[in-house]
């Protein structure tokens, strides 16, 4: 049997590897030229609740929603290809590809997110970020939920989780112990709400970018899990 890896490194995608408000505001930007203002908002609207009712941003779901609204507007269409065929390797932050090959020489690097069945894997697989990580690509609705099946699909030793939500590192830690590193990646809007950050724990190590993770050495990371 193939030996058990040390350390297996975790990463989220929007807004930790690739730029996903920047993304926002191009479809707002969109949506608004293309469709006008009152169908926009309405959109953003379906949106929010989706993200209430569901745990997380369903895009394409939030669409199939308007539709109810406008059954005959042949635009939907073109709404829908401006999402599917949106250019996602453009959003990646500086560095971000930089990251994940620092990352590799010590242990597997496994795509940790959560988001919707079709739309999120559409835009790791665009982004290249699929295909960096060799495949190795885990999407749930609530994935600090989920690790029990994180750790039977990558079992390791210790687990290294890069991520712009603190609650989510917060989480994750009271399950998983000294066995995780929590890194908080101060990036996006999640990272800068300060009701929510002021009010947990602070993450075993923070970090302004992505890029950052490169100036970082193993035995910092795990010896931060334990501080």
């Amino acid at each position: 049997m193939p030996a058990l890896p040390q350390t297996v490194f975790l990463f989220d995608v929007d807004n930790t590897l690739l730029d996903n408000d920047a993304i926002r505001a191009d479809l707002a930007s969109h949506l608004a030229a293309e469709f006008g203002q009152l169908p926009a908002d309405r959109y953003w609207a379906i949106l929010e609740d989706l993200r209430i009712e569901l745990g997380y941003v369903d895009y394409l779901g939030a669409l199939q929603r308007y539709r109810l609204d406008a059954l005959n507007d042949p635009q939907l269409l073109l709404m829908s290809a401006f999402l599917i065929d949106y250019p996602f390797a453009d959003r990646l932050y500086p560095g971000a590809l930089e990251a994940l090959a620092h990352a590799r020489k010590w242990g597997p690097t496994v795509i940790l997110s959560d988001g919707d069945v079709v739309f999120q894997p559409r835009k790791v697989q665009r982004s290249g970020l699929w295909h960096v990580v060799e495949g190795r690509v885990l999407i749930y609705i609530h994935k600090e939920l989920m690790l029990d099946d994180l750790q039977r699909c990558h079992p390791a030793a210790h687990y290294v989780m890069v991520d712009d939500k603190l609650r989510i590192l917060t989480a994750m830690k009271k399950v998983l112990g000294e066995r995780l590193t929590t890194v908080f990646v101060r990036q996006g809007h999640y990272a800068f709400e300060a009701d929510v950050v002021n009010a947990l724990p602070p993450a075993d190590l923070t970090i302004d970018a992505i890029a950052d993770i490169t100036r970082l050495d193993l035995g910092a990371l795990h010896a931060a899990a334990s501080t």
